[in-house]
């Protein structure tokens, strides 16, 4: 009988190698974003009862696609209440993270939350991306649009050096059917399944869409 884990079990069990400061701010998230939400609602009720499954396991599945190298600059466009940026600023605290919505209530949830951690690698403003100057290594969401839309919306933003294992470009994690929204990027995009990371049931439908993107 396959036994099904939850919190935090979930995480340790996919990333046992944690170090002791990981595992204590990946800890600490659950009770702040509940205090947060009975404020400002960034996460929806019933998530909030799968919050490590639905929320911090989905968003790690980047860091099962690529390993951040120190220096890199990552942009999470569309944040909302600061996922997949989170999370991946914990894993990886070398990486520079510019979390941007343009939901302002949103923002200050992860000002707030990113500051009850002590995450000095992020920085979170309340704008939208096509006003934003500067450009960074990889820019990450959690399917806020249609892909082609996205893509458009951010194609300036990534710089042409890329350092890391993938070349630099977006990292989109997004579920359900969207082949019709990848034609137009056909032999250019690599799509993972979640699944293959994760087994849990929740992924099923679940992938990471990576397209390289250079000036």
């Amino acid at each position: 009988m396959l036994l099904i884990a939850c919190g935090m079990e979930l995480i340790v069990k996919y990333f046992p190698g944690l170090e002791r400061e990981q595992r204590e701010r990946l800890e600490r998230l659950e009770a702040l974003y509940r205090e947060w939400n009975g404020k400002i609602n960034v996460i929806s009720r019933k998530d909030m009862d799968a919050f490590y499954l639905h929320h911090v396991l989905h968003s790690l599945a980047i860091a099962k696609a690529l390993s951040f190298r120190p220096g890199t600059r990552v942009m999470d466009v569309g944040t909302g209440g600061g996922f997949p940026g989170i999370p991946l600023a914990v894993l990886f605290p070398e990486t520079e993270f510019h979390l941007v919505d343009s939901i302002g209530k949103k923002i200050r949830v992860v000002g707030e939350v990113a500051g009850a951690l002590g995450l000095k690698n992020v920085r979170a403003e309340q704008a939208r991306v096509e006003t934003l100057s500067g450009k960074c290594d990889f820019v990450v969401s959690r399917a806020v649009t249609a892909f082609p839309d996205f893509v458009r919306l951010v194609k300036g933003k990534i710089r042409a050096e890329s350092f890391n294992s993938l070349p630099n470009g977006i990292l989109y994690l997004k579920g359900g059917d969207f082949a019709d929204e990848l034609k137009p990027f056909a032999g250019r995009v690599t799509l993972f399944s979640i699944s293959d990371f994760f087994p849990e049931p929740f992924f099923d439908t679940k992938k990471l869409i990576h397209l390289p993107l250079h000036p």
